[in-house]
Protein backbone atom coordinates (compact mmCIF):
# COMPACT_ATOMS: atom_id res chain seq x y z
CA UNK A 1 0.00 0.00 0.00
CA UNK A 2 1.84 3.40 -0.84
CA UNK A 3 1.75 5.86 1.89
CA UNK A 4 0.29 9.11 0.64
CA UNK A 5 3.02 11.75 0.22
CA UNK A 6 2.78 14.65 2.34
CA UNK A 7 1.83 18.09 1.31
CA UNK A 8 4.40 20.84 1.38
CA UNK A 9 7.33 18.88 1.29
CA UNK A 10 10.27 19.80 -1.01
CA UNK A 11 12.74 17.66 -2.57
CA UNK A 12 15.67 18.98 -0.69
CA UNK A 13 13.55 17.97 2.64
CA UNK A 14 12.97 14.26 1.58
CA UNK A 15 16.44 13.90 1.40
CA UNK A 16 17.58 15.98 4.07
CA UNK A 17 15.20 16.14 7.56
CA UNK A 18 14.12 19.22 8.57
CA UNK A 19 16.48 18.57 11.90
CA UNK A 20 19.72 18.63 9.41
CA UNK A 21 18.56 21.90 7.35
CA UNK A 22 17.03 24.39 10.38
CA UNK A 23 20.23 26.06 12.44
CA UNK A 24 19.96 24.41 16.22
CA UNK A 25 20.66 26.37 19.05
CA UNK A 26 23.69 25.85 20.23
CA UNK A 27 24.70 26.74 24.24
CA UNK A 28 27.39 29.24 23.68
CA UNK A 29 26.23 32.47 24.66
CA UNK A 30 28.38 34.30 21.33
CA UNK A 31 25.97 32.59 19.18
CA UNK A 32 22.67 32.77 21.25
CA UNK A 33 21.81 36.82 20.03
CA UNK A 34 22.21 34.96 16.21
CA UNK A 35 19.43 32.32 16.44
CA UNK A 36 17.11 34.17 19.24
CA UNK A 37 14.21 36.79 18.72
CA UNK A 38 13.47 39.13 22.01
CA UNK A 39 9.72 39.41 22.62
CA UNK A 40 7.95 42.14 20.98
CA UNK A 41 7.87 44.10 25.00
CA UNK A 42 11.52 42.86 25.49
CA UNK A 43 12.28 44.49 21.64
CA UNK A 44 10.20 47.66 22.39
CA UNK A 45 12.06 48.06 26.11
CA UNK A 46 15.73 47.97 24.51
CA UNK A 47 14.92 50.16 21.58
CA UNK A 48 13.75 52.89 24.40
CA UNK A 49 16.68 52.69 26.46
CA UNK A 50 18.60 54.08 23.06
CA UNK A 51 17.11 56.82 23.11
CA UNK A 52 17.75 59.64 25.64
CA UNK A 53 14.88 59.63 28.14
CA UNK A 54 15.51 55.84 28.24
CA UNK A 55 19.10 56.53 29.24
CA UNK A 56 18.11 59.00 31.60
CA UNK A 57 15.30 56.39 33.29
CA UNK A 58 18.32 53.33 33.19
CA UNK A 59 21.30 55.39 35.03
CA UNK A 60 22.45 53.43 37.99
CA UNK A 61 20.75 54.22 41.36
CA UNK A 62 23.42 54.95 43.71
CA UNK A 63 23.10 53.49 47.55
CA UNK A 64 23.90 55.92 50.44
CA UNK A 65 25.08 53.74 53.45
CA UNK A 66 24.33 55.85 56.64
CA UNK A 67 26.85 55.73 59.74
CA UNK A 68 25.73 57.04 63.46
CA UNK A 69 26.65 59.79 64.75
CA UNK A 70 30.14 58.75 66.32
CA UNK A 71 30.98 62.13 68.03
CA UNK A 72 29.81 61.01 71.59
CA UNK A 73 32.09 57.91 71.23
CA UNK A 74 34.95 60.01 70.53
CA UNK A 75 34.36 62.65 73.39
CA UNK A 76 33.67 60.17 75.92
CA UNK A 77 37.26 59.00 74.68
CA UNK A 78 38.62 61.98 75.19
CA UNK A 79 37.03 62.28 78.54
CA UNK A 80 38.37 59.45 80.33
CA UNK A 81 41.55 60.10 79.19
CA UNK A 82 41.67 63.43 80.02
CA UNK A 83 40.24 62.45 83.75
CA UNK A 84 42.82 59.50 84.72
CA UNK A 85 45.87 62.19 83.22
CA UNK A 86 44.32 64.45 85.50
CA UNK A 87 44.22 62.92 88.73
CA UNK A 88 47.94 61.89 87.89
CA UNK A 89 49.08 66.09 87.50
CA UNK A 90 46.91 66.92 90.38
CA UNK A 91 49.25 63.90 92.61
CA UNK A 92 46.02 62.13 93.41
CA UNK A 93 47.77 59.15 91.85
CA UNK A 94 51.11 58.19 90.60
CA UNK A 95 53.08 57.70 87.62
CA UNK A 96 52.15 56.98 83.99
CA UNK A 97 52.18 53.29 83.69
CA UNK A 98 48.60 52.64 84.26
CA UNK A 99 47.80 55.42 82.45
CA UNK A 100 49.37 54.34 79.59
CA UNK A 101 46.22 51.88 78.69
CA UNK A 102 43.71 54.37 78.67
CA UNK A 103 45.93 56.32 76.48
CA UNK A 104 46.51 54.39 73.82
CA UNK A 105 42.88 53.01 73.65
CA UNK A 106 40.62 55.62 74.99
CA UNK A 107 42.34 58.87 74.17
CA UNK A 108 43.37 57.12 70.63
CA UNK A 109 42.16 54.34 69.13
CA UNK A 110 38.48 55.92 70.43
CA UNK A 111 38.87 59.24 69.07
CA UNK A 112 40.13 57.67 65.57
CA UNK A 113 37.66 55.54 65.15
CA UNK A 114 35.82 58.63 65.55
CA UNK A 115 37.08 60.76 63.06
CA UNK A 116 37.39 57.96 60.21
CA UNK A 117 33.60 57.88 60.60
CA UNK A 118 33.04 61.21 60.32
CA UNK A 119 35.64 61.44 57.37
CA UNK A 120 32.55 58.92 55.86
CA UNK A 121 29.67 61.17 57.08
CA UNK A 122 31.91 64.34 55.54
CA UNK A 123 31.31 65.65 59.02
CA UNK A 124 34.86 68.09 58.60
CA UNK A 125 34.77 69.28 62.48
CA UNK A 126 34.39 66.00 64.11
CA UNK A 127 37.13 64.21 61.11
CA UNK A 128 39.59 66.98 61.62
CA UNK A 129 38.98 67.65 65.76
CA UNK A 130 39.18 63.94 66.93
CA UNK A 131 41.45 62.80 64.08
CA UNK A 132 44.05 65.37 65.08
CA UNK A 133 43.90 64.50 69.00
CA UNK A 134 43.96 60.96 68.42
CA UNK A 135 46.95 61.11 67.15
CA UNK A 136 48.08 63.45 69.96
CA UNK A 137 47.14 60.57 72.92
CA UNK A 138 49.28 58.20 70.34
CA UNK A 139 52.05 60.11 70.85
CA UNK A 140 51.67 61.17 74.11
CA UNK A 141 50.83 57.36 75.00
CA UNK A 142 54.40 56.38 73.37
CA UNK A 143 56.47 59.00 74.86
CA UNK A 144 55.51 57.51 78.51
CA UNK A 145 56.10 53.67 77.00
CA UNK A 146 59.75 55.67 76.21
CA UNK A 147 60.40 57.10 79.21
CA UNK A 148 58.94 54.20 81.45
CA UNK A 149 61.98 52.08 79.33
CA UNK A 150 59.78 49.52 78.07
CA UNK A 151 61.93 49.87 75.13
CA UNK A 152 65.18 49.46 76.96
CA UNK A 153 67.36 52.52 78.47
CA UNK A 154 66.44 55.67 77.88
CA UNK A 155 69.23 57.42 76.30
CA UNK A 156 70.95 60.37 78.04
CA UNK A 157 70.81 62.75 75.53
CA UNK A 158 66.82 62.14 75.69
CA UNK A 159 65.39 65.71 76.10
CA UNK A 160 61.56 65.65 77.18
CA UNK A 161 61.41 69.55 76.65
CA UNK A 162 60.37 68.41 72.96
CA UNK A 163 57.52 67.00 73.91
CA UNK A 164 56.58 70.96 75.51
CA UNK A 165 57.03 72.24 71.89
CA UNK A 166 54.76 69.63 70.38
CA UNK A 167 51.81 71.01 73.27
CA UNK A 168 52.56 74.43 72.15
CA UNK A 169 52.23 73.44 68.51
CA UNK A 170 49.11 71.90 69.49
CA UNK A 171 48.11 74.86 71.50
CA UNK A 172 48.61 76.93 68.06
CA UNK A 173 46.17 74.85 66.16
CA UNK A 174 43.83 74.80 69.19
CA UNK A 175 43.54 78.33 69.29
CA UNK A 176 41.60 77.89 65.38
CA UNK A 177 39.67 74.72 66.48
CA UNK A 178 38.22 76.63 69.30
CA UNK A 179 36.88 79.60 67.09
CA UNK A 180 34.72 76.85 65.00
CA UNK A 181 34.47 75.10 68.22
CA UNK A 182 31.72 77.48 69.21
CA UNK A 183 30.12 77.87 66.34
CA UNK A 184 28.96 74.10 66.82
CA UNK A 185 27.67 74.56 70.29
CA UNK A 186 28.67 76.27 73.45
CA UNK A 187 29.88 73.49 75.26
CA UNK A 188 32.69 72.47 72.81
CA UNK A 189 33.98 76.22 72.61
CA UNK A 190 34.25 75.85 76.50
CA UNK A 191 36.03 72.67 76.28
CA UNK A 192 38.32 73.77 73.44
CA UNK A 193 39.26 76.50 75.32
CA UNK A 194 41.00 74.85 78.45
CA UNK A 195 42.81 72.64 76.24
CA UNK A 196 44.31 76.21 74.34
CA UNK A 197 45.31 76.94 78.62
CA UNK A 198 45.67 73.08 79.01
CA UNK A 199 48.19 72.76 75.94
CA UNK A 200 50.33 76.11 77.08
CA UNK A 201 50.89 75.07 80.39
CA UNK A 202 52.01 71.93 80.14
CA UNK A 203 54.28 73.23 76.82
CA UNK A 204 55.68 75.51 79.33
CA UNK A 205 55.84 73.54 82.68
CA UNK A 206 57.81 71.11 80.13
CA UNK A 207 60.28 73.72 79.46
CA UNK A 208 60.91 74.51 82.66
CA UNK A 209 59.44 77.33 82.92
CA UNK A 210 57.30 77.92 86.40
CA UNK A 211 56.76 74.31 86.93
CA UNK A 212 54.70 75.08 90.45
CA UNK A 213 53.16 77.39 88.74
CA UNK A 214 51.77 75.93 85.59
CA UNK A 215 51.41 71.99 86.57
CA UNK A 216 48.04 72.55 88.72
CA UNK A 217 47.12 74.98 86.00
CA UNK A 218 47.32 72.12 83.53
CA UNK A 219 45.70 69.78 86.23
CA UNK A 220 42.96 71.68 86.31
CA UNK A 221 42.09 72.82 83.41
CA UNK A 222 42.56 69.08 82.37
CA UNK A 223 40.14 67.99 84.79
CA UNK A 224 37.36 70.36 83.71
CA UNK A 225 38.13 69.41 80.17
CA UNK A 226 37.11 65.78 81.17
CA UNK A 227 33.79 66.63 83.43
CA UNK A 228 32.60 69.12 80.01
CA UNK A 229 33.40 66.25 77.87
CA UNK A 230 31.57 63.76 80.18
CA UNK A 231 29.00 66.01 80.20
CA UNK A 232 28.68 66.91 76.05
CA UNK A 233 28.94 62.69 75.84
CA UNK A 234 25.99 62.01 77.73
CA UNK A 235 23.79 64.86 76.05
CA UNK A 236 25.12 63.88 72.59
CA UNK A 237 24.34 60.27 73.41
CA UNK A 238 20.56 60.52 75.08
CA UNK A 239 19.79 63.71 72.37
CA UNK A 240 20.44 61.12 69.36
CA UNK A 241 19.04 58.12 71.04
CA UNK A 242 15.63 60.13 71.35
CA UNK A 243 15.95 62.47 68.82
CA UNK A 244 14.75 65.01 70.38
CA UNK A 245 16.85 67.51 72.96
CA UNK A 246 16.95 66.16 76.44
CA UNK A 247 19.89 67.90 77.46
CA UNK A 248 20.94 71.08 76.15
CA UNK A 249 24.60 71.64 75.24
CA UNK A 250 24.35 75.34 73.85
CA UNK A 251 23.46 77.26 70.74
CA UNK A 252 26.12 78.04 68.21
CA UNK A 253 27.61 81.89 69.16
CA UNK A 254 26.99 82.84 65.87
CA UNK A 255 30.26 85.18 66.07
CA UNK A 256 31.23 83.48 62.20
CA UNK A 257 28.50 82.88 59.42
CA UNK A 258 29.78 80.04 57.17
CA UNK A 259 29.47 80.39 53.30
Amino acid sequence: MAVPEAKGITEQEKIFPPSFTKPRRRASLIYLPYFTRLPKHEAAHSNYENTSEGNNMSQIQETKIVNADPTALGVFGLSVITFVAASSKLHWTEGSVYVMPWALFLGSFAQLWAANLDFKRNSYFGAIVLGAFGLFWMAVAFTWVIANGFFGPVPETADLSQFGYACLGYMIFSVFITVAAFEVNKVFGVMLALIVVLLGALGLQLLGVSPEFFGPIAGWSELIISLLGFYAAGAIFLNSFFGRQILPVGKPMGWVKKA
